[in-house]
């Protein structure tokens, strides 16, 4: 094993009252996940892109323990909380903002409430814990009269991604001049997107909604506003945060 898997496997040991068979059977219970797709009853194994190894084990790893114990149990938050922990605090990115690459530290944000990871560009903006839904915005607004610039996100937790984007589409089409209809995506994450724009002038207010399913009978929803003009800056590094976006619960 590499020093990751060893990493995971000490930290699902450690603090769990379980008996040395349980762990061994967890352990095989998370490596059969790891090399296997399948579906578990309506539950899906949820998996990120094959180009980031350590995140991929992680979040397989916690699908396949929680699959085991159940997200709700004790042993369940303690192993989610452990599992979180394993992503590094601090990355470094590569972005292209208006036709030019640019290297960037993102930090990451680990919602109490949310059994979900992200990390941000902190330089530019700030994370907000909500009680209901989790705030991305500016940390040093612009002054002026501007549209606003925010990414929210929040958990619907018995809603399938299909059913959401079809009310998402007809709430945008009663506030925005034009919207395009929704299309299942693959970047910058796995899921369905629909986005309207309210106008061709350079502030004229965009809005664009990813739903990706939470891996159980749920969604999340991830919501940016920003302006035209900002298209190419605010825009394109939402969606670099949003691919930095990882689920690390799923529930039975």
């Amino acid at each position: 094993m590499n020093n990751l898997d060893d990493q995971i496997k000490k930290a699902l040991e450690n603090g769990t009252k379980i008996t040395q068979a349980d762990r061994q059977d967890v352990w095989n219970h998370i490596e059969k996940e790891l090399f296997t797709e399948k579906t578990k009853g309506e539950l899906k194994v949820m998996k990120p892109k094959k180009k980031n190894r350590h995140t991929a084990f992680i979040a397989a790893a916690a699908a396949a323990v929680l699959l085991f114990i159940g997200a709700q149990t004790e042993m369940g938050h303690a192993v989610i909380d452990q599992i979180k922990e394993l992503f590094a605090p601090q990355k470094q990115i590569t972005q292209e903002i208006e036709g030019n690459k640019e290297k960037t530290n993102v930090n990451l944000q680990q919602p109490s409430k949310s059994q979900y990871v992200i990390y941000i560009d902190e330089e530019r903006y700030a994370f907000i814990e909500g009680k209901d839904k989790d705030r991305i915005v500016m940390k040093t607004p612009v002054e002026g009269n501007f549209p606003e610039v925010s990414m929210e996100i929040e958990q619907v937790a018995d809603r399938a991604p299909e059913d959401i984007i079809k009310d998402l589409d007809a709430q945008i089409r009663d506030k925005f001049e034009k919207v395009y209809a929704p299309q299942q995506v693959n970047e910058p994450i796995n899921g369905w997107v629909v986005r309207g724009i309210d106008g061709q002038n350079w502030d004229s207010a965009i809005i664009k909604v990813y739903v990706v399913s939470n891996g159980s009978q749920g969604s999340f929803i991830i919501t940016q506003h920003y302006f035209l003009e900002a298209a190419e800056g605010h825009g394109v590094r939402f969606d670099e945060m949003v691919k930095e976006f990882h689920i690390v619960n799923v529930s039975q």
